[in-house]
C-alpha cells in the first residue's frame, strides 16, 4: 500500500531477506521521501541487512500484535495508523509504551553472541586496483575461510569473486555500490559493503558480523593482527569492533535483544597524522594503544575494555573526545 507519506509492506516469512524487489522497493521510497514500512506477524524474524538497512534509513518493521495491536519490532515501541503511516502511539504525558511482546519474548540469556567489525578503507581510483581485498582479510581472520557468496541482494548466491566485484562497482561508478556477502552453515557470517567514490578516491564501508554458539570462541585475539593487514595492506581509515548477545544464526527477532557494545577501535595512519601522533599515543584509556604499522606513519589499536558494561561505551566516547582535542566531560 502505498500513501503519500508510507510505502507499507506485508511480508510473511521465517527470514524477511533484502531480496531484489525489496531493495528495489526502498529505493523507491527514499527517493520519493516516504518511509519503508514492512509488515509482518510476529513469528517473523530480519536478515542482517534487512535489520542494518531499515535502521540506517527512515523505515520501520511494523509487527502484528494480539495485545497492543502492532509495535515496532527493533524499539518495541507500540505503534498506531495516523497520517497515513505507523507511528508510535503516545499515552496522556506523551510517552510512548513498549510492547509486552517485546520485553517478554525470548527473555533469558542462551550463550549465543555476535562479533562485528565496521571498517572504511580508501583507495587511489587505479587502473589495477581490485576491490575486496579488507572483507577477505577480515573474513578469514574471523572465521578461518573466505567469503562463499555475494550479490545486490539476498540470497546472495553468486560465487565470491573480488574481479567480479570491482567490475560491477566500475560499471555504477560514480553511484555508490551496495552488496551482501555471505559464509556458510558452519561459521553464520554476513557483511554488506558499500563501494563509494569520494574526491579523495575509493572508499569500501564494510560491516561483517560473525555468530557464536554457547560455548565457541570468538576470535577475539586475531582483532589486533587483523588491524595490522589493513593499515598496512588496505588502506583503513577507521575500524570499530563490537560485541552482543544475540543469535547465532544472525538474524533479528522481533523482541528485546542487548545492544552491541564497544570492544576495540582503530584509527589509521591519515586519521593519526590528522589528530597529532602524540594525541593518538597517548589517550585517557587505561590500556597503552597498540602501534600498527611503520613507525613513520603509524595506526593505532584502541583496547575499549572486556564489553561486558555500559562502561564500553563510555571509555569510546572519552577516546573519541581526545582524538578530536575536545575537552573531557
Amino acid at each position: 500500500m502505498l500513501t503519500d507519506r508510507a510505502a507499507v509492506v506485508l511480508q510473511d516469512r521465517p527470514v524477511v531477506p533484502m531480496t531484489s524487489w525489496l531493495s528495489e522497493v526502498l529505493r523507491a521510497t527514499v527517493e520519493s521521501e516516504r518511509s519503508l514500512q514492512i509488515v509482518t506477524p510476529p513469528h517473523c524474524r530480519l536478515s542482517t541487512p534487512t535489520r542494518m538497512l531499515l535502521q540506517s534509513m527512515p523505515s520501520r518493521w511494523v509487527v502484528q500484535d494480539e495485545g497492543c495491536g502492532y509495535y515496532d519490532g527493533l524499539t518495541g515501541a507500540v505503534l498506531t495508523w495516523q497520517d497515513e503511516a505507523f507511528a508510535p502511539a503516545r499515552d496522556e504525558s506523551g510517552e510512548t509504551q513498549v510492547a509486552d511482546a517485546f520485553t517478554a519474548a525470548g527473555a533469558g540469556p542462551t550463550g549465543e553472541r555476535q562479533l562485528s567489525v565496521s571498517f572504511r578503507t580508501l583507495h587511489r581510483p587505479t587502473a589495477d586496483l581490485v576491490l575486496g581485498g579488507a572483507l577477505e582479510a577480515a573474513w578469514r581472520a574471523l572465521t578461518g575461510a573466505l567469503p562463499a557468496g555475494w550479490g545486490t541482494s539476498e540470497p546472495a548466491g553468486l560465487t565470491w569473486s573480488r574481479r567480479q566485484l570491482t567490475e560491477l562497482a566500475h560499471e555504477r561508478a560514480p553511484r555508490s555500490t551496495w552488496t551482501v556477502i555471505v559464509g556458510t552453515a558452519e561459521r553464520p557470517a554476513v557483511a554488506t559493503l558499500r563501494v563509494i567514490r569520494t574526491p579523495e578516491g575509493v572508499e569500501e564501508d564494510v560491516t561483517l558480523t560473525v555468530g557464536f554458539g554457547p560455548g565457541e570462541e570468538m576470535p577475539l585475539g586475531t582483532l589486533p593482527e587483523l588491524a595490522e593487514e589493513l593499515v598496512t595492506r588496505y588502506g583503513l581509515t577507521t575500524m570499530l569492533c563490537q560485541l552482543r548477545k544475540a543469535r547465532r544464526d544472525l538474524s533479528a527477532p522481533p523482541h528485546y535483544e542487548d545492544p552491541p557494545l564497544p570492544y576495540a577501535f582503530v584509527l589509521g595512519p591519515a586519521e593519526v597524522q590528522e589528530a597529532g601522533r602524540d594525541t593518538a599515543s597517548r589517550t585517557p584509556l587505561e590500556e597503552r594503544p597498540v602501534q600498527l604499522g611503520p613507525s613513520a606513519r603509524p595506526g593505532f589499536y584502541y583496547a575499549l575494555g572486556d564489553a561486558e558494561t555500559a562502561e564500553s561505551w563510555a571509555a569510546l566516547e572519552r577516546l573519541l573526545r581526545h582524538l578530536r582535542g575536545a575537552p573531557p566531560a
